[in-house]
């Protein structure tokens, strides 16, 4: 009698768990913000005007203000992290960081990896090269006949491998790829690199900082688009959440007056 009882308080018991389970369903990120009141963010704040360290040591930018406006809708406060643009993808994935925004477009790549909210701004591209470079470019392929800088991870990176690497137009030792655009800006200055490609916007606020750079293909449309926040894959949730500040902040204006005081337009 006693091991039946034993045997039916067992059942009771799992079956209670495994209904539990079936209730709560999976746990949002969104849970962790609210619970925590705090939101953390990955960047690479090296990518003016997007995001970048100012004069004090504060990270600031397009994205860096976005942010902080999406954590007051969203009632919790933003805590950053820096990091390489390579790592953050990976650093949602494994959960390091709730979410990521840094310039970031979608790609269909990236959406096998994680989740994207909906767009708050779209970009092109660009190539800078030194004023004294005297090579012509008519079209974004043409950069391949010289030696390339990218940073590392981003779409441009992408684009350069899969329509100037595999299609054999550049040796991919004439290619560069960098952590930071900032090291890639010193390498064009000294030479090391002909021909650098960025979003537009950075490129020419790269530009205006370096008198010695001139823009090439103003606006290229190669490997541009969307620009959005990045989240933890098939989490609803905090898509939602996060869509709906995006939403209440360009019916405001204010994604406008962000764009109107860090790009000009």
């Amino acid at each position: 009698m006693k091991k039946v009882l034993v045997f039916l308080i067992s059942v009771i018991l799992i079956t209670t768990l495994l209904a539990a389970c079936t209730q709560s369903g999976p746990t949002s990120v969104l849970d962790k913000i609210k619970n925590e009141g705090k939101i953390i963010v990955g960047t690479s704040a090296d990518y003016p005007p997007y995001e970048f360290v100012d004069s004090t040591g504060q990270k600031t930018g397009f994205d860096i203000e976005l942010m902080e406006e999406i954590g007051k809708k969203m009632g919790v406060t933003v805590e950053w992290v820096d990091m390489p643009f390579d790592s953050l993808i990976a650093a949602v994935k494994e959960g390091k960081i709730d979410v990521s925004i840094s310039c970031f477009n979608y790609s269909e790549e990236r959406a096998k990896e994680v989740g994207f909210s909906k767009e708050y701004f779209n970009s092109e591209d660009s190539f800078i090269a030194n004023k004294d470079f005297t090579g012509k470019i008519e079209k974004p392929e043409d950069v391949a006949a010289y030696k390339l800088g990218v940073q590392s991870g981003t779409t441009q990176d992408t684009w350069i491998k899969e329509n100037l690497i595999d299609t054999n137009l550049i040796k991919e030792e004439n290619v560069q790829q960098y952590e930071r655009v900032d090291q890639a800006a010193l390498d064009l200055e000294a030479g090391r690199i002909d021909i650098l490609m960025a979003d537009y916007v950075p490129a020419k606020a790269l530009v205006a900082s370096h008198p010695g750079f001139q823009m090439l293909l103003h606006e290229a449309i190669a490997s541009a688009g969307p620009i959005n926040i990045v989240l933890p894959l098939n989490d609803e949730k905090v898509k939602t959440e996060i869509d709906k500040a995006i939403d209440a902040l360009q019916t405001e204006g204010v994604i406008d007056q962000l764009a109107a005081k860090y790009f000009g337009e």
